[in-house]
């Protein structure tokens, strides 16, 4: 088996908010979208993230889990600069997302954390040294 990931799926309570969220609030382009079932998105070289309606994934994939705290999960999003952390948890938050402040973590990196509208934890983050530059666009 190849060591890579083609797709991120994350089933969403409501397909539409959390459209207008991605798309509309954030500003990312749609791959494909089928109003009430999914919307795809392309969120890096060969990898689609996948937001699908909770009652399709539980046809398909099984029954979700559901209960208290958060889910443990994160999706990262790196940038190079500690402004770009706090210019993106700013818009998450203009956004009505739940977001955190940046700060500067004992590992030596630069994070803040948002929820989108179905909790999902985005890590917006500048890591240092050469695992940093290698998920960094060019």
């Amino acid at each position: 088996m190849d060591q890579r990931i083609s797709f991120v799926t994350l089933a969403v309570a409501d397909l539409d908010r959390t459209r207008a969220f991605y798309v509309d609030g954030l500003g990312w382009e749609p791959e494909l979208f089928v109003p009430g079932e999914v919307l795809m998105i392309r969120a890096g070289d060969k990898l689609i993230l996948s937001l699908w309606s909770e009652d399709g994934f539980e046809e398909e994939v099984g029954p979700i889990r559901r209960g208290e705290g958060i889910v443990p999960l994160t999706l990262a999003h790196n940038v190079a600069t500690e402004a770009e952390v706090d210019e993106i948890l700013a818009l998450a938050a203009s956004l009505g997302a739940e977001a955190s402040e940046g700060q500067r973590r004992d590992w030596g990196g630069y994070t803040g954390y948002f929820a989108d509208p179905d909790g999902f934890r985005w890590e917006i983050a500048v890591n240092p040294g050469e695992i940093g530059q290698l998920v960094l666009p060019d």
